[in-house]
């Protein structure tokens, strides 16, 4: 496991109870360092007022999340060495799947998604998800279910509707 990695597994776990206690969902945590500069970039989601999955998320949530965790990394300087910039934000319109529930949850849903090896030959697929079959994602393109294994899975984003 890289630095990056263990840094995010460590934010998320702190940022879990959180998040919880906000009613919101962590959706992913990422450390990035770009041109020599460290971000911390943490998606956060919740349901609609009507009820309906993602995104309800507005600037006091994200503000709220960002203050409470703000506190905790500034009282331990070990959890994210030197400095670092802090983004909490929503998912936007082309939501990043992450998880394997995050496949059910928006079964009917438009997906965009890429493979690290190749499944029936292709990378790149565009769909319907159609929820999930194990440790598979069922997505249907082009009138053709396929089962695409989520392990092999790099990146995932819903479609927006417009």
């Amino acid at each position: 496991m890289s630095k990056a990695e263990k840094i995010e597994q460590l934010i998320e776990e702190l940022s879990l109870p959180i998040a919880d206690r906000l009613g919101l969902e962590i959706v992913q945590v990422r450390f990035l360092t770009q041109r020599g500069r460290a971000t911390l970039r943490i998606i956060v989601d919740k349901e609609r007022s009507d009820g309906k999955p993602g995104s309800g998320v507005n600037v006091d949530d994200c503000a709220d999340l960002s203050r409470a965790l703000s506190a905790i990394l500034d009282e331990d300087d070990t959890i994210v060495e030197g400095e670092y910039h802090l983004e909490v934000s929503s998912p936007g319109l082309e939501r990043p799947l992450v998880k394997l529930t995050d496949f059910e949850r928006f079964s009917g849903d438009e997906a965009r998604i890429k493979t690290s090896a190749p499944v029936e030959g292709q990378r790149n697929f565009k769909g319907i998800l159609r929820g999930v079959s194990g440790d598979s994602i069922d997505l249907e393109e082009d009138g053709l279910r396929k089962a695409i294994p989520f392990k092999l899975i790099v990146k995932a984003n819903l479609i927006p509707r417009l």
